[in-house]
């Protein structure tokens, strides 16, 4: 059956599980076992975002999509598979998921600005799933900062991943949908990244074996 509660309890709950972190009463395990969820939760809304988008964008406007390699995110050095992630040390491993989730404050909110630029027909879904993703980053963030914490100072670095995309997302409609379409596909990429590094950490925190991570 769907949760009912009005979004304000669910919120207070959400806020009232961080503050039980902060005081030390979730473990670590705990933590990364909810870090996890709200990072999968995170890229299933991109997902379905960028994929509602999708159905909106003329086969004209797909020409025009820039290359994931100009996300303002691509100069950072990433594990490319699990394998690769393995090799990484647990805290620089926590250090990349959360210098990721740092770099999409300022564009998370400037996707939210931008949402009256969309067709109409997309723009009340959109602003309801980039609103949830604003929230669940914070929380996540949140999180992840606690667990930074724990793990020593290599897992409190962050690498800057500066957004300099501007505030202007084209003159015209298309250029605006593309646009917008190309900085959620980024974030959908990053956010897919963000729950790999942490699903690993996760598995690698309990001991559990490579080949069953």
């Amino acid at each position: 059956m769907a949760d009912r509660r009005p979004s304000s309890i669910v919120l207070f709950m959400t806020v009232w599980g961080v503050a039980l972190t902060v005081c030390g009463g979730v473990s670590t395990g705990d933590l990364l076992d909810r870090a996890s969820e709200r990072s999968d939760l995170i890229h299933s809304l991109s997902t379905v975002l960028s994929q509602d988008l999708d159905s909106h964008l003329p086969s004209l406007g797909r020409v025009h999509v820039p290359r994931p390699s100009m996300c303002h995110t691509s100069s950072l050095q990433t594990p490319m598979d699990k394998e690769q992630a393995l090799q990484v040390s647990k805290s620089d491993l926590l250090s990349l998921a959360r210098s990721l989730l740092q770099a999409w404050a300022d564009p998370l909110l400037f996707l939210s600005n931008s949402v009256s630029t969309l067709p109409q027909t997309a723009q009340s879904n959109a602003s309801n799933k980039i609103q949830e993703l604003k929230d669940h980053s914070k929380i996540l963030g949140d999180g992840l900062d606690v667990l930074s914490a724990r793990m020593g100072q290599a897992a409190q670095a962050i690498s800057s991943l500066p957004y300099t995309g501007g505030n202007d997302l084209g003159q015209d409609k298309l250029s605006k949908l593309v646009n917008f379409h190309f900085l959620l596909s980024c974030f959908r990429r990053d956010s897919h990244k963000i729950d790999s590094f942490l699903k690993v950490l996760r598995c690698r925190m309990a001991n559990m074996l490579p080949e069953m991570c």
